[in-house]
């Protein structure tokens, strides 16, 4: 369990379209992770948009290193879909890692 999330890897074929699943206060989300060196494109936006009702989700995510294209940003708002580019990345990673290092100081 990491912050409250219990995190279950998928399958890696046959994912339906997520990586990764996290469960919280009973919300389920679906993450597509993209490590990618070139702009992440609408196809992994589809690919999460399909895996909401099969993993009977609430929420999906498309995360990556890179950048996502205009037209993936713009389908990602109509569907709901929050995206993390790479920056959005480092920034949670970078938050994640403070609080590690605060538990660690406080004791708890």
């Amino acid at each position: 369990m990491t912050n409250g999330y219990m995190v279950s890897l998928t399958p890696s074929t046959g994912d339906q379209g997520a990586d990764l699943i996290l469960l919280k206060d009973n919300k389920k989300t679906v993450i597509q992770a993209k490590c990618y060196s070139s702009p992440v494109g609408n196809g992994a936006i589809q690919e999460i948009v399909a895996a909401i009702p099969f993993y009977s989700a609430n929420k999906a995510m498309v995360i990556t290193n890179s950048v996502f294209t205009p037209s993936a940003i713009e389908l990602a708002k109509v569907n709901g879909v929050e995206l993390w580019d790479g920056n959005m990345l480092i920034k949670n990673i970078e938050k994640t890692n403070a609080m590690i290092v605060n538990r660690s100081i406080d004791g708890k």
